[in-house]
């Protein structure tokens, strides 16, 4: 059977996850490897976890723990999410929050809901390539959201126009951005809301590293902005805040939510229904114990270990990487962006990296919507030693120094 003339036409737009690809590398003890962006296993509240699961099902919730629920989540949980969110300045209730499988699944839904075929998503450039990985199956053009740009918004609507859609909303990871590491400043989000205004489009906020802070200042999120300039009333918020318990409490669990208007919320709760009724309920219940009981000390031993390993890489780059060679200062989250000299090949570079040096990381130009940024990489920090940072940013120094000077020959 020819199954290319069965399959519906979004299917050509699906592409296998390069870093998806890439983790098959950890099995391999003898590569250094920059690449997945995942949190430490050796970090997760095992023994907590544990405890949780075997307190939810000795408690007279065991069997409800383990039948269907609501398509919204665990009221429990969603209670205690939309107080945590209070604290960075986003006053909600639980009708304000929905939980998904994991905020991957969120951006699927998000893309569902907003998109048409052949309408535009405004997109940073570089972005998060899973948000392309989502939105692509919808069938979406792509324009380049540069915050503070001068573009007319006119002009985003003219393009979106010609190419036979309308643009659906703008997206975004504002603190420690995935993969560049960089933070948006405030003045860069209140012209994001400024613009969404202008074209009368919604924002969707992937704050996947919000807790993640290792240095600097910190700046309030989309949602806290827009609430700001709407009253305090979320109801009339364009924003919606994606939040997720994976680089957090343990990604395994696949506990994700979302924060926005109850109207939108009440649609993607529509769709969670048709797809898959409602996330696991065990886990939910688990995740609600171990965050009331841990999370801050758990963000704060995270952002310990990971903020250590962001010193050892800034300075390893800094010692071992040659002239022509740049990259960001994030103040927090889990990457470092690294631009190659003019000519240089990020995917090249990363099959000789593996074949001489075994260094691992993950070449840029997947995070492109146009598939630019050949002379980009990104480097992942959170699961490397010390003595993995040093020597793997080393030889991967040694080895572009070596591949500059033969494009310069």
């Amino acid at each position: 059977m020819d199954w290319q003339q069965v399959f519906a036409t979004r299917a050509s737009r699906m592409k296998a996850s390069e870093i998806r690809e890439l983790l098959k590398l950890l099995e391999q003890p003898d590569i250094i490897s920059f690449a997945g962006g995942i949190p430490d296993v050796n970090l997760f509240p095992k023994a907590e976890v544990a405890e949780a699961y075997a307190e939810v099902l000795a408690s007279p919730q065991g069997d409800a723990a383990l039948q269907y629920s609501v398509s919204e989540g665990y009221k429990p949980l969603r209670d205690w999410i939309a107080k945590e969110m209070g604290k960075i300045g986003i006053a909600c209730t639980a009708e304000h929050v929905f939980i998904t499988s994991g905020s991957q699944q969120l951006l699927d839904y998000l893309g569902k809901l907003f998109l048409s075929k052949n309408d535009t998503a405004l997109v940073t450039w570089p972005t998060y390539m899973g948000a392309l990985g989502a939105f692509n199956a919808y069938e979406p053009n792509y324009d380049k959201l540069l915050p503070l740009s001068n573009r007319e918004p006119s002009s985003y609507l003219d393009a979106a126009k010609e190419k036979g859609g309308a643009v659906k909303f703008a997206y975004c990871v504002p603190e420690f951005h995935n993969p560049t590491g960089v933070t948006m400043t405030r003045a860069e989000r209140e012209w994001l809301l400024d613009l969404a205004e202008k074209l009368d489009v919604p924002v969707i906020e992937d704050a996947a590293y919000q807790s993640l802070r290792y240095a600097g200042e910190s700046v309030p999120p989309i949602l806290a902005l827009d609430l700001e300039r709407n009253g305090g009333d979320i109801e009339k918020t364009r924003t919606f805040y994606c939040g997720t318990f994976s680089k957090t409490l343990a990604p395994g669990l696949r506990i994700g939510w979302v924060v926005g208007n109850s109207e939108v919320v009440r649609k993607l709760v529509l769709i969670k229904q048709a797809a898959d009724l409602h996330s696991s309920t065990i886990n939910q219940m688990a995740i609600h114990k171990v965050a009331e009981r841990l999370f801050d000390e758990q963000i704060a031993k995270i952002r310990k270990a990971y903020g250590h390993r962001r010193e050892k890489m800034l300075a390893a780059l800094d010692a071992y990487m040659p002239a022509g060679v740049e990259w960001t200062r994030p103040e927090g989250g889990m990457f470092v962006w690294v631009t190659l000299p003019k000519g240089m090949n990020g995917a090249k570079l990363l099959a000789r990296a593996i074949e001489t040096v075994r260094v691992a990381f993950v070449p840029g130009k997947a995070f492109f919507a146009d598939g630019t940024g050949e002379n980009t990489i990104r480097l992942s920090f959170s699961c490397a030693s010390d003595e993995m940072i040093d020597d793997g940013v080393k030889r991967l120094g040694q080895l572009i120094a070596s591949e500059s000077a033969a494009l310069a020959a």
